[in-house]
């Protein structure tokens, strides 16, 4: 069976880390087959932890996981700190294959959403705005 779980650093703002776990259910809905189990994990500030967010996905029969970090640069978080938590829980559990895709800023879709996201931008008016932190006058 197939996991994937999308790493995000985790926020203080309990919102953020809500959005990165309804993030996570819009993927699953959006797998159909590819992957059996999709979920979130946080590298501070949130629960679950990435060693736990693989173990969870182990717990439900994952023989593979796929770690997506949804991180924009390859700062100290992706280059060290994320592969580091890996490794570990991979020398925990050699009999699972755990992967990483590439840190989400590196994709090719990335200008494409970039522009796409653009076109979408807040006239920030006020009450009818979906920005959160949206300033107005």
């Amino acid at each position: 069976m197939q996991a994937l779980l999308i790493i995000a650093h985790g926020s203080r703002r309990p919102e953020s880390n809500d959005e990165i776990r309804a993030l996570a259910r819009k993927v699953a809905a959006q797998s159909g087959d590819t992957y059996s189990h999709v979920s979130s994990a946080f590298l501070e500030l949130a629960e679950p932890s990435i060693p736990n967010g693989i173990q969870q996905c182990i717990n439900q029969g994952a023989t593979s996981v796929t770690i997506m970090p949804f991180f924009l640069s390859a700062g100290r978080h992706v280059v060290n700190d994320v592969p580091e938590l890996v490794r570990e829980k991979q020398r925990e559990h050699p009999n699972i294959q755990i992967r990483m895709a590439p840190y989400l800023g590196v994709s090719s879709l990335m200008p494409e959403l970039i522009l796409q996201s653009a076109t979408t931008a807040c006239n920030c008016t006020g009450a009818d705005c979906t920005y959160p932190a949206c300033l107005t006058g």
